[in-house]
């Protein structure tokens, strides 16, 4: 085998058939992306709750119940259109840079992007802090490059048991921070009722309290986190080969736990590069892209629309629920959900493996739509009663099937690279079409459920719509091997 053959086939996934020691999980760094992951959603999720009610606050859908759901979706699309276009970019620069400057730029814009959201009175001002927050959320994707760079096929299940940790926490804090500190002046009269500031400004205190607790994690990321891409690129040399139409790459090596996982002792004889964007779009990486966007399609959609649903009126489709209420049951379904992948998730992989895990997270979208009318029915003949709880309880509980099927996709992205100095381009790529998805999921739905509102159209049009997404999230999970291993055995 020649050297560029070795640099571009290396295998990163463990082989069937080949028994390795599990290696331990490197908790020195490993914590640190937990505290990372913890602070991105802890922003969306805070959000989530208060930003209908902030719609109707700043009078942009003039009294109109039903373009609610079309205005959230345009702000949630903007985010995700601005990061789309930004986080191959992040991924292919991080490959040359290293993952810790990128993070750490994005960690403060997104401080700056969730202050400017408090202090919006304008749709446009909403908008426009959305998409910054986007752009620079495209970090996100290097985050899970870094996930990949210091664990192994070995232990990367068992690692991402753990994310549900700092998801979890996330979904629990941020609805209960976005639904119950929004107009805290009027909420809470007696600590709040003096301040101007918050009078004038009734959604800054939500939006402050993930911007602070971001600006912590920089400080953490600074002086904790090591850098897990060994190059001497510097940007103003990446930047200088651009120009001139030579495109700058420095020597990659790889983790000691990336050459683990590969059977490799000696680091010196795997000297990898990062492969131009076009020798990565091969047939493995798009059919992950693929199944990424198409699963995200749908989860994006589901969890866009859920607020909306929960705070509709009852006779418009809803179930008539304020914002703390509907933060309690976000916080409360994100916990539940962070518990059983916490628990479980490293064990039925081990026990079905990846792909049964994503195939069974993509067919759990037929019953979650199908219990939309059925809780809004049961709402309207009973009212909230015991039978409409335990059916948003089976619905919500469903959704740990969606979780634990995008955990899988990880480990399809890392046996899809070509090679290990790649990783973060590929993830690149599967995050950009996840990315587009979200573009599409948010904006399509919620104007689908706003159309479905209206008089004399089919108030069950938006199930329709949510059920081709599901079947399209079917389909593509067929396309995938039953186990990330078996490219490795076709290479």
């Amino acid at each position: 085998m020649n050297e560029r053959q070795d640099d571009e086939e290396a295998p990163l996934v463990q082989r069937p058939g080949k028994r390795m020691t599990r290696t331990p999980l490197p908790w020195d760094q490993f914590w640190i992306v937990l505290f990372l992951q913890f602070s991105n959603n802890l922003v969306n999720q805070t959000l989530a709750p208060l930003t209908p009610q902030l719609i109707r606050d700043i009078g942009v859908t003039h009294g109109d119940e039903t373009q609610v759901a079309r205005f959230v979706g345009i702000l949630k699309s903007s985010y995700c259109a601005s990061q789309a276009l930004t986080i191959l970019l992040w991924s292919q620069l991080s490959d040359h840079i290293g993952r810790k400057p990128l993070i750490l730029t994005a960690l403060l814009a997104k401080v700056v992007a969730m202050f400017s959201f408090g202090l919006s009175k304008t749709f446009a001002g909403l908008m426009i802090s959305r998409i910054v927050y986007g752009a620079f959320h495209g970090e996100n994707g290097v985050i899970k490059s870094l996930l990949m760079d210091i664990t192994d096929t070995t232990n990367l299940p068992k690692a991402y048991s753990y994310v549900p940790l700092p998801l979890m926490l996330g979904t629990f804090i941020g609805p209960l921070v976005g639904g119950s500190l929004s107009r805290p002046a009027d909420r809470f009269p007696d600590i709040f009722g003096r301040s101007e500031l918050l009078r004038a400004y009734p959604y800054l205190l939500p939006c402050a309290v993930p911007a602070t607790f971001a600006s912590m994690v920089w400080l953490v990321t600074y002086f904790r986190l090591k850098e897990s891409v060994s190059t001497k690129s510097s940007l103003s040399e990446l930047i200088k080969g651009w120009l001139l139409g030579r495109p700058y790459t420095k020597p990659f090596t790889p983790s000691s736990n990336a050459l683990a996982s590969s059977g490799v002792a000696d680091p010196e004889e795997v000297v990898p590069r990062p492969l131009p964007l076009r020798a990565l779009l091969t047939p493995k990486v798009l059919t992950v892209a693929a199944g990424s966007a198409t699963m995200s399609l749908f989860n994006m959609a589901f969890f866009s629309i859920l607020p909306v649903f929960y705070s509709t009126p009852i006779e418009l489709g809803g179930l008539s629920l304020d914002p703390p209420r509907i933060g309690a049951i976000l916080a409360a379904s994100g916990v539940a959900r962070g518990v059983f992948q916490l628990l479980f998730y490293a064990r039925l992989h081990d026990r079905f493996g990846a792909g049964a895990i994503y195939i069974a997270g993509a067919g759990s979208g037929i019953p979650i739509v199908i219990l939309f009318p059925v809780i809004n029915a049961l709402a309207r003949a009973h009212g909230m009663g015991l039978a409409v709880w335990l059916s948003i309880g089976v619905q919500l509980a469903l959704t740990v099937m969606m979780d634990m099927s995008t955990a899988s996709l990880l480990l399809y992205v890392r046996a899809a690279a070509p090679n290990r100095a790649s990783l973060g381009a590929t993830n690149g790529i599967v995050q950009m079409a996840i990315a587009g998805a979200r573009i599409i999921g948010p904006i399509s739905t919620a104007s689908v459920f706003s159309y479905s509102l209206q008089e004399g159209h089919d108030a069950w049009l938006v199930y329709y719509f949510f059920m081709a997404i599901v079947f399209l999230a079917i389909g593509t999970s067929r396309l995938l091997p039953r186990d990330p291993s078996l490219w490795e055995d076709r290479r």
